[in-house]
């Protein structure tokens, strides 16, 4: 069963999307901003995280931004901000979709669940298999998509998963 983090400051979003997720069989712990969210998060990361952006103590940019540093779990933000610069913003810092309010559930957990599938694969989760890590290496690139690890000249780069699809 996967642990999905969802945080927002809207009470009724996060019980709303909370008894969706559980229902679709989905782990869930929500947090009214991003600074319980981050101290949560460094006891026991979740599987993947839901934000929106415009948050009390600590915004959801804030803390993508510092998740991004230790961390290459999926994230959405789900927010009422829906200027296209905004959308851009949240995907260049690290965000792997963006969702704007209203929403419909029923996508959300769809794309949950295909964020979900593709960080599964790159992290090799297959029950009972075990493979060698077959690191790629082209010039001073270097590859290991089952640790979902990337080197440049010798120094370790975050990428975000929709990143290291893309470099794969």
């Amino acid at each position: 069963m996967s642990r999905i983090a969802l945080v927002d400051d809207d009470r009724n979003i996060l019980t709303s999307v909370a008894m969706t997720l559980e229902a679709e069989g989905f782990e869930v712990e929500t947090y009214n901003d991003g600074q319980a969210a981050l101290e949560a998060f460094e006891k026991k990361l979740p599987d993947m995280a839901v934000l929106d952006i415009k948050m009390p103590r600590m915004d959801g940019m804030d803390l993508l931004q510092r998740l991004r540093k230790k961390t290459t779990m999926p994230v959405i933000f789900l927010t009422s901000k829906d200027d296209e610069i905004d959308e851009v913003l949240g995907l260049r810092m690290g965000a792997d979709d963006y969702v704007k309010k209203p929403f419909s559930q029923r996508l959300l957990v769809e794309r949950i669940r295909a964020l979900l599938r593709r960080q599964e694969a790159l992290n090799g989760d297959s029950e009972g298999e075990v493979e060698d890590s077959k690191v790629l290496a082209r010039g001073q690139l270097s590859m290991d998509p089952l640790r979902h690890a990337v080197t440049w000249k010798g120094q370790d780069v975050s990428l975000t998963v929709t990143e290291f699809l893309l470099l794969q």
